[in-house]
Parts: structure tokens; sequence; C-alpha cells
């Protein structure tokens, strides 16, 4: 029989989101202490800004050969990260990707108006705050992906405000609160790829961190040159393909760290 997964790579990383999902519903439906919620909050922080590199995987390279079985890890993926289904290809897919040399239309842009290099924070802040009007707008071009992202946002707003009307402190510190917190956490860490790299050179516009942990727990995102340069590749053949390209990039945007890459 074939195998439901298009890559084999991804069994494990979809096996520990599915697991962090239920201990999620365990703890909404079994805890009650408001302490114990905000310390499950703070502990799985981590964790779930992780789950974010493998939803923007996801977006990129669809996991499951049959359609119905990536909508239902989106919903999953939605409830530890703020994204829905269809809004990474929106945004980061078909906008990012397209337009990150040109800090005009880049969808994560981290140049201002005026031309000058935004703060982490003030890219983070406007990054997330404007992540769902951005994917909109560039939906626009995208009918069909469009109308599905609205479709199962406005599932997973349903299912959220169900949660909430069910048990409300319970869905606050383990699925809202969350998910807010990851949002940002996803601008945050993108800082870092492009900030300060303006050149019209894909092979120097992006940071790359060649850290062994770090592209464990991210799945590769380190490669993040070799990313851009193709897209689709699935997260498992960037370090290949990185060695490939190796020779193109400027020695300063390779770089290894646990986690960031740039001053602030």
């Amino acid at each position: 029989m074939t195998t439901m997964f298009r890559f084999a790579a991804d069994k494990r990383p979809v096996a520990c989101v599915l697991i962090l999902s239920l201990i999620d519903f365990m703890v909404y439906f079994m805890v009650d202490n408001l302490w114990w919620l905000a310390a499950y909050t703070v502990l799985l922080v981590i964790p779930k800004g992780m789950i974010c590199a493998w939803n923007h995987h996801h977006q990129h390279t669809m996991t499951f050969h049959a359609k119905p079985l990536n909508r239902i890890l989106e919903f999953f993926y939605a409830l530890h990260t703020g994204v829905t289904t269809n809004l990474w290809v929106l945004h980061h897919v078909l906008g990012h990707h397209k337009n990150y040399l040109d800090q005009r239309q880049d969808q994560s842009r981290w140049k201002r108006n005026s031309g000058e290099t935004m703060g982490s924070i003030e890219y983070t802040l406007d990054v997330a705050g404007t992540a769902y009007y951005r994917g909109y707008q560039v939906g626009k071009k995208y009918p069909k992906v469009q109308r599905e992202f609205l479709l199962y946002s406005a599932i997973t707003l349903i299912a959220v405000a169900l949660l909430c009307w069910f048990r409300l402190m319970p869905a606050l510190f383990v699925f809202v609160i969350p998910m807010i917190i990851s949002l940002l956490f996803t601008a945050w860490v993108t800082y870092d790829h492009h900030s300060g790299l303006d050149s019209d050179d894909p092979f120097e516009a992006s940071y790359n961190n060649t850290n062994r942990l770090f592209n464990l727990l991210t799945g590769n995102l380190g490669y993040h040159t070799a990313h851009h340069y193709r897209q689709g590749l699935h997260w498992s053949k960037l370090p290949e393909l990185h060695e490939e390209i190796k020779s193109k990039i400027s020695p300063a945007l390779i770089r290894n760290a646990n986690f960031v890459l740039t001053d602030n």
C-alpha cells in the first residue's frame, strides 16, 4: 500500500505535532488551576515556536497525498501557530518568495517606507499584525487559494470560539494565547533571514545557519538561500542543495548559531 506521506521524513515531525495536540486537549479538558495553565503556556512557548517552522514547510510542500489529511493537519497546526490553512501559501509562498528582493513589495518587508531598516521588535509587530491582511491581499490574484484560506480560517475561528465557550480559561491558556505568541514568534525569528541584505542577487539576500541543532529543530530552515533558490524542494533535501550552491554564497552569510544570527 502506498504510504499516505509524500515524503517519509515527515512522519516523525507530524507524529510530534499530533502528540502535542493530544496533550493540549488533555490539559484543556482536565486542568482548571490557572497557575498550572499559565505554567503550561510558558513551558510550551519554544516547542510551539518550533512547530511554526514545520507548518511553514508544509505550506510549501504538502505533507500527505490526500487533501483531506492535509486540511486536518493544518487545523492542528493552526491551533499551535495561529496560522490557518493557506495563510502562508498566500503571504509567504506566493508573496514573500516572489518579492523578497524588492522591499517595496515584500510581504515580510524589513524596510520602512522611508528606506530605513526596522528593528526586530518593529518588524515583528508589523509582519505579525498585518499577516492576515497581506495574505488576503495576495489572494486577490489567486481566488481559489483565497477562498480556501477564508473557509478554513472561519472553521478554525469557530472551533476556537466553541472551545472558549465550553471552557474559557483552559481555552485561553492552551490555545488562544499560544496562537498569538506563536504568530509573533514566527515573525520575530524571520527577521534574521533577510534584514539588512538589500541585494538583487538571490545568493546574497539571505543569511544561512548551518548549526546542526537549529536545523534539526526547524527542518533545515537554516539553509535559507537554498530554500529561496528552490522553494518547492522538500526540507529534507535542503542540506544537499546548500552544498551544491555554497560556492555562490558569501562566507559572511553562512554562520553557525544556536538560534538568532544577527545583532539587532
